[in-house]
């Protein structure tokens, strides 16, 4: 989706050629437990990182967290990757600390460069550090005897700034939510892997939809769908709580070889299985799940331009998850939009009463960074309970 104010987030990401590691700063690794579950909802002990990961990873949304990020580690040197075509994906996650001005997480799943080559998404950023084995650097920079292009600082976010290029690839955002509302969406390029672009092929500004990437997705947000009281606090995924999420990656014939042909989501709270809501909308009634005729129909139906079709679709979707992507969890604001795009009406001059537009109850005066880091600076997103495995073996049913 677009760039906006606080997420909470998977994505999942694949590998690419990135920088030798330096000297300046060293990395250090956390650890956090993931399960991998066999067809008989049996877990069984699997050390996916040389440090395994800790029961659960809780971010902070103060100054030194904002848009910082976490990779699952196979070891100290490279990403645990994930091929998830005929599998799930499952983790428990607590959004009730992040409110409208109180940021949004990300847990997502992207094609990603190599240990010190940042994150690379569909929306192709500029503000990379490294890209292809260049330095994104200021006029300032330390490194001035380094051959490379520069970075134009952000007039309104001292940690990012514009490079010459950019860096993009595909990207499956499981999860990208606050406590009012969620969504979840597919990205896909045309370029295979990590790609470098400049000039058009970025998609920057007005030429949005010129670039390689679909930089809206196809996503499922239940408020967006017409559902206004199925997810939020109190609802029937209650957000004051504590819930388990559910993301299955069907395949057209059955197998991990087979054609992605949707996503389907599921939620878990109190014991109870809860299957994600049908949307209201008069043609999209038959819809609770992400496929190529659901956003066919949902683009057609909120007058959006079908990006995500036009450059491969869920087709497209499954090439980048049976070669394999990487965990990436966040919490994020956003200096472009706000993060109305998830949680309030956008855009913020359209009609909220035609379908699409509204997409939360949070205002549209809402999710301002300023605001955000000053008045909720102890918002938090907690993920724990992490596990993979084949088609409902993950979670009871």
């Amino acid at each position: 989706m677009f760039n906006t104010a606080v997420l909470v987030c998977l994505t999942l990401a694949a590998a690419a050629l990135g920088q030798q590691i330096g000297n300046y700063t060293a990395e250090s690794h956390p650890s956090l437990t993931v399960q991998q579950c066999s067809a008989w909802r049996e877990l069984y002990s699997r050390s996916v990182t040389a440090e395994t990961l800790s029961p659960q990873i809780r971010y902070h949304l103060q100054q030194k967290n904002i848009g910082s990020r976490v990779y699952l580690m196979q070891d100290q040197d490279n990403y645990q990757m994930f091929s998830l075509k005929n599998q799930e994906f499952t983790f428990d996650v607590d959004v009730s600390q992040l409110p409208c001005d109180g940021g949004k997480a990300k847990y997502s799943t992207n094609k990603a460069g190599a240990l010190w080559d940042w994150i690379l998404h569909s929306q192709c950023p500029h503000d990379i550090k490294f890209i292809n084995g260049q330095v994104c650097r200021p006029s300032f920079s330390i490194f001035a005897d380094i051959i490379t292009y520069m970075l134009t600082a952000s007039p309104n976010d001292t940690n990012a700034g514009t490079g010459q290029y950019g860096s993009c690839c595909d990207e499956m955002d499981i999860w990208e939510a606050n406590s009012v509302s969620s969504a979840y969406t597919p990205h896909v390029c045309t370029s295979t892997g990590q790609t470098r672009c400049t000039g058009n092929d970025c998609g920057d500004g007005d030429n949005r939809y010129g670039g390689i990437c679909d930089k809206d997705g196809c996503d499922f947000n239940s408020f967006r769908q017409g559902v206004k009281n199925f997810y939020g606090p109190g609802m029937t995924v209650n957000t004051n709580s504590k819930f388990t999420l559910v993301t299955q990656f069907i395949t057209a014939d059955g197998t991990a070889n087979g054609a992605l042909s949707e996503i389907r989501r599921f939620y878990v709270q109190n014991g109870q299985v809860i299957p994600n809501s049908f949307s209201t909308f008069t043609g999209l009634t038959s819809y609770n799940s992400v496929s190529d005729s659901y956003c066919n129909a949902q683009k057609t139906l909120f007058g959006d331009t079908n990006s995500f079709e036009q450059r491969g679709g869920l087709n497209k979707m499954g090439q980048a998850l049976q070669t394999g992507m990487a965990l990436v969890l966040s919490l994020w604001d956003d200096h472009a939009v706000n993060m109305l795009w998830l949680d309030s009406n956008y855009p913020t001059d359209a009609d909220a009463s035609k379908p699409g537009i509204a997409r939360g109850t949070c205002s549209t005066s809402s999710g301002k960074p300023t605001d955000v880091e000053s008045q909720n600076a102890n918002a938090q997103v907690t993920y724990s309970n992490i596990k993979f495995g084949p088609l409902n073996s993950t979670f009871g049913h």
